[in-house]
Parts: structure tokens; C-alpha cells; sequence
């Protein structure tokens, strides 16, 4: 480019509007830093990312090919329920938040055979549990506490607590009026009771798949690590076909894991 279209260009493109307002410099740079952080915040979210990795085709949906149904706990506001419907699921949402699953109903009202039934799933039926509600929208919310979950999601903290009384997968789902004949397909997101709702559920032969989060190392206090919930399904028949991880820490790694009935 030559000097006179570097004077002209200049002459162009910074021509001052009488109304124009100056922005201090430290203002600019707080303001570039707090965008920066919030988009990173949002980037760094479980929803977000698992949402981003499945456009790049990373994240492993192809478990639901072939499907009749899928019994989801963990639901918080039903964000997989499209991708349900794409593929003509019988679906059962299981979410314990109250205010969560009023969102959740409202997600799924246009969904074709799908509900949601509100309710704690654990290994023993009628044991009172206390939920920690967690302040990212539910997402974290957990009956164990924090312990290294702040490696990852240091925003993230309890907020309030409720107490539930816990029913077993069998019952809660004879209780929202479906039979355990719809679905063939178990996904868990509960942040580390999972090994208690396999524990409570009885014959888990009726699944192909059971889709679950997991960690190698202690993101709540008590958690169930990947070995442990490995080790479960072995002898119930099941073997690891899937391992995503969707986030790392300086302690371990975070996976979504599906694993297949090797008798069906």
C-alpha cells in the first residue's frame, strides 16, 4: 500500500463524530478482560462443551442408533431432547430440582413420548438424602460434597440444600406410569451416585447401552471413580465401548463412558 492510500485510508476511517465519547483506556481493558472471561467461563461449561464436540463429531451419540428408549437421570432442563426426538426415543427424564424441573417440562411439552417425573434415584428406597443444589444452574448439584471440583469449575459452589426421599430405578419408573419394557438405554449425569443407582436397580439386562459420567479421581468428596462403576457392570455383563473425556484437571480426567451388554 502506498503512502498516499495509507493517508487516505487514515484520512477515512478516523474521522472523529462531534457526539463521539472517549473511553478511558483502563475501562476499555476491563471491559475486553470481563468478555474474555465470561466467554471462556461459557466454554469451559459441561453443556457447552459436549454441545460443541458433538458438532466436531466428537462426543458419542451413536449408542441411540437403533434405540426404542432411553431412561435419562440427571435430566436438569432436558438439553438432549432434540437429539431424542431426531431419533424417535421413547424417553424418560428423571430430575430431583424442583425449579429445574419445571424448566424441564417446558423443554420437553412438545416432544413426542417423552416425560419427566420429578424424584431422587439411589440404591435404597425411602432413605432420606440431602441434595446440595449447586450455583450453576443445577448442573453440579450433588448429594456428596466438593472436593476437587474446583481443578476444573473453580466458579462453581453449593448454594442452597434440599432434603429427598430416594426411591430405586424400578419404582420411580413404575411410579411415572412407563414400564422398564420402553427402554433399552440408561443414561446417568447425577455427579457421583451412579454407582448407587446401578447398585439399587436390579437386573440391568433389559439395557444395550448405559451411557454415564465418570472420573478417575475424587471431583466430590466420596466419588465412585470409573475403576470402581467398571468393575460393577463387568459382573452385571458389561463392557466398556466408549470413553470421551470431556474435561481435565490437574488430578484426573472427567469421561462420559458407554458401555455395551454384551448379551444383547
Amino acid at each position: 500500500m502506498t503512502s498516499d492510500a495509507v493517508s487516505d485510508a487514515t484520512s477515512l476511517n478516523f474521522h472523529r463524530s462531534e457526539n463521539a465519547v472517549d473511553i478511558p483506556h483502563h475501562k476499555a481493558l476491563c471491559f475486553a478482560a470481563s468478555f474474555a472471561k465470561g466467554q471462556l467461563m461459557r466454554f469451559k461449561s459441561k453443556p457447552f462443551r459436549k454441545r460443541w464436540d458433538r458438532l466436531r463429531g466428537k462426543a458419542p451419540g451413536w449408542f441411540l442408533k437403533g434405540a426404542k428408549g432411553v431412561i435419562h437421570i440427571g435430566a436438569n432442563n432436558g438439553a438432549e431432547w432434540r437429539e431424542y426426538a431426531e431419533h424417535g426415543l421413547n424417553v424418560l427424564w428423571v430430575e430431583p430440582i424442583p425449579e429445574v424441573f419445571a424448566a424441564l417440562e417446558k423443554n420437553i411439552s412438545g416432544a413426542k413420548n417423552q416425560t419427566a417425573v420429578k424424584g431422587l434415584v439411589s440404591d435404597i428406597s425411602g432413605k432420606v438424602v440431602t441434595l446440595n443444589i449447586s450455583s450453576n444452574d443445577g448442573q453440579s448439584s450433588s448429594v456428596l460434597n466438593l472436593d476437587k471440583h474446583a481443578e476444573i469449575w473453580p466458579e462453581v459452589s453449593y448454594v442452597d440444600a434440599i432434603e429427598l426421599v430416594a426411591e430405586t430405578l424400578p419404582e420411580i419408573v413404575a411410579r411415572s406410569g412407563r414400564s422398564m419394557d420402553e427402554f433399552d438405554i440408561l443414561v446417568m449425569d447425577t455427579q457421583g451416585s451412579e454407582l448407587a443407582i446401578l447398585q439399587g436397580a436390579g437386573d440391568l439386562s433389559p439395557f444395550r447401552y448405559i451411557h454415564t459420567e465418570a472420573a478417575d479421581f475424587e471431583l466430590y468428596a466420596g466419588y465412585p471413580r470409573l475403576a470402581q462403576i467398571d468393575a460393577f457392570l463387568s459382573l452385571a455383563g458389561f463392557k466398556e465401548a466408549h470413553r470421551w473425556r470431556f474435561a481435565q484437571g490437574p488430578s484426573g480426567k472427567c469421561y462420559d463412558v458407554t458401555f455395551r451388554n454384551h448379551g444383547k
